[in-house]
């Protein structure tokens, strides 16, 4: 993956607001990083803003889990990766850490909040922001047992509203944003900035001979490759030569392969494991359509990455690929497995339909850079920090949360 760059524009604006709010020093909180074996979305996400602010003359430190075979301290695009703690543990040694000042100054801190929370309203007073990029709902069901998932929902659902109500809170989309509204945040308190599309991602190439379905992600429960399986051999009783290429690593793995042996639809579906940036972005070239079932998804970034390559979308319609797709446009959004059947079916054997989905993924793609996304993220930074500071909340610049809509 290619960090974005950034223009001595937008390099200029954050530097001035930073220098304006007194933001020297961002602090990120995550639980794990981009070097992760399962880093996804929300990592390449948290990269891509502070390698930006990083070029912007910000000093950027990330404090994450540990990573096998990856050192504890390590430099990554011009910012500081401090890895400490396991999975868990990650979470109240952060705390401390940031508490006992361990990790330096701090004039801003960014907490992403995926799933667990690092309760930062209760332990700073400082400037900060929360990055929240969907509620994980079922999603704690599938990954965890039973008293433990229960209690992440009602942590995620009725202690997080109360603990973080005042906190200034960036989603990605307006899905997620309705659903932060219904369990109580304030809307004032919630902005919308959409994520960006690394620029290597763009059209080229010729397309596969063979009609190419293509899946990206981490093969965990949430992605539910086992369900594109069958939704994929639905689709083999209607066009045989298809392909499903599925990217990607995870615990999922043998489940899904026993699914594809179950099916015996060995010859028609493989399983890479991860791929380098070039091979990927050959498969997003040349594959007719690019699926995912998901059924969580804070932002469908796999989809706008294919969307840049003009590779139209078949998935759920679920928060996050909502916005994510405009459907009819850019790609088809379905829910049954019979529905989605049919929409991978019709974009295989439609090339009219197909040729107009792609150019409406070209144009829903345009819109989407990591430069308007970074901008965007320090304003509203910027702004709690000169709310605490003047002890009122400023009116946010009317362009804020809007960039890439």
């Amino acid at each position: 993956m290619n960090t974005p760059r950034v223009s001595e524009v937008t390099r200029r604006e954050i530097a001035d607001l930073a220098e304006e709010a007194g933001l020297r020093t961002v602090h990120m909180m995550a639980w794990r990083d981009l070097d992760d074996d399962e880093a996804g979305g929300s990592e390449i996400h948290a990269h891509n803003i502070a390698a930006i602010w990083a070029q912007s003359g910000l000093e950027v430190t990330m404090r994450t889990s540990f990573s096998e075979g990856r050192p504890n301290i390590d430099e990554r695009e011009g910012y500081r990766v401090c890895r400490y703690g396991s999975r868990y543990s990650v979470f109240p040694r952060t705390a401390a850490a940031e508490m006992g000042r361990r990790m330096g100054p701090c004039d801003g801190l960014v907490e992403i909040w995926n799933g667990m929370p690092f309760m930062s309203p209760v332990w700073r007073r400082g400037p900060r922001m929360i990055w929240l990029h969907h509620i994980h709902g079922p999603m704690w069901e599938m990954t965890l047992p039973s008293p433990v998932a229960k209690a992440g929902v009602f942590l995620e659902e009725r202690i997080g509203p109360i603990v973080y109500r005042n906190q200034p809170i960036v989603t990605l989309s307006r899905s997620p944003e309705e659903e932060l509204l219904v369990l109580g945040f304030p809307r004032d308190r919630v902005q919308v900035v959409t994520p960006g599309i690394d620029p290597s991602f763009t059209p080229g190439g010729t397309d596969s001979l063979v009609p190419l379905v293509l899946g990206v992600g981490r093969l965990v429960a949430v992605k539910d490759f086992q369900r594109l399986v069958r939704v994929f051999a639905r689709t083999l009783a209607e066009v045989p030569a298809a392909q499903l290429v599925i990217v990607g690593e995870g615990y999922e793995r043998p489940e899904i392969e026993r699914e594809i042996s179950d099916l015996g639809i060995e010859a028609s579906v493989t399983l890479p494991g991860r791929v380098s940036d070039d091979e990927l972005l050959s498969l997003y070239r040349r594959a007719w359509a690019v699926s995912s079932v998901s059924v969580r998804e804070g932002w469908g970034m796999t989809l706008t990455e294919a969307a840049a390559c003009g590779t139209p979308a078949v998935a759920t319609d679920i928060a996050g690929h909502s916005d994510a797709v405009d459907n009819g446009r850019s790609g088809i959004l379905a829910t049954t497995d019979n529905e989605l059947s049919d929409a991978i079916t019709k974009v295989l054997s439609d090339p009219a339909l197909r040729r107009r989905l792609s150019d409406g993924a070209l144009d829903r793609a345009s819109v989407l850079t990591w430069e308007n996304a970074a901008l965007a993220n320090f304003e509203v930074l910027a702004a709690d920090a000169r709310r605490r500071r003047n002890g009122f909340v400023p009116r946010m610049r009317s362009r804020l949360g809007s960039r890439g809509r």
